[in-house]
């Protein structure tokens, strides 16, 4: 086991902004029902409170989340400040179009975004519809990964949408594209496996699912042939970067695995500025 202290790790999700969201319905919901959150759930982190919560979990570097065409002010201020700790993801919908394409590239042309993401239950659209593809061919064309949400999703919301299983033509037709699933893939973990040992440029985030209940099967996976597939995340503060971190120390995992998990997968993905 090592000490948090001793780790270095990039979490490729954290949340500073959640007073921004408002209190909508399915986020109390499965802050309630699935996280057992506080109301710490729904306030905003300053750059100072979040620098010192990822000091104390090991964690160097975090990838916050904001909107594309609305992105926040607030989430903005943090790799400004602080260009040497923090990154940017950027949520698309693919069904605003062009608009959404347009406000990506303007972002990433001004902004260090190391990746796009999609959440298919916000919407429910599976990711193999045409309306995703625009998207995917200006990722490639960026050289930008994107993360999906796979598995049943906490919140009250339709789940098919996120069967790993969308993404196996995605795959085949963007063999270019570097695609994540993002929030774990349960009930579907074996078919996010076969599809990892199948497709080179497809990979899972551990976000919204704490390392004490990976299957074995998946820690198998990160133990074998999955080493350069699984990026470390938390999902930041439904579950806190401390626990994830905590957690994922104690895990069964062969020497040099865990750095990769916490560290080394994500920091050979994305593209983030200033990292060593």
């Amino acid at each position: 086991m090592t000490a948090v202290g001793e780790l270095r790790a990039i979490d490729a999700w954290v949340n500073v902004n959640m007073a921004e969201l408002g209190r909508p319905d399915y986020l109390v919901q499965v802050k309630e029902n699935y996280f057992k959150g506080g109301e710490e759930f729904f306030k905003n982190l300053s750059i100072e409170e979040t620098l010192a919560q990822m000091d104390e979990a090991g964690v160097e570097r975090a990838i916050l989340t904001t909107d594309a065409i609305h992105p926040s002010k607030h989430v903005l201020s943090f790799p400004k400040t602080k260009p040497e700790r923090f990154a940017l993801s950027l949520t698309l919908d693919p069904r605003k179009g062009m608009k959404a394409i347009r406000c990506l590239e303007s972002l990433v042309r001004s902004e260090p975004v190391a990746l796009a993401r999609i959440v298919p239950f916000y919407f429910d659209v599976p990711p193999n519809d045409a309306i995703y593809f625009p998207v995917y061919a200006k990722c490639i064309e960026l050289g930008l990964p994107i993360s999906i949400n796979t598995g049943i999703p906490g919140p009250p919301a339709p789940g098919e949408c996120q069967h790993p299983i969308h993404l196996d033509k995605v795959c085949l037709h963007f063999p270019e594209l570097t695609l994540v699933m993002a929030h774990g893939a349960d009930p579907w973990w074996n078919v996010a496996i076969r599809l990892m040992l199948k497709y080179r440029g497809l990979h899972l985030m551990t976000s919204a699912y704490l390392p004490r209940y990976f299957p074995p099967e998946f820690v198998h996976f990160m133990n074998t042939r999955g080493q350069d597939k699984v990026i470390f995340a938390s999902d930041h503060p439904a579950l806190s970067m401390k626990r994830c971190v905590e957690e994922a120390s104690k895990l069964d995992l062969r020497p040099g695995v865990l750095e990769k998990f916490l560290r080394g997968n994500a920091a050979r993905l994305f593209p983030i500025r200033n990292l060593s």
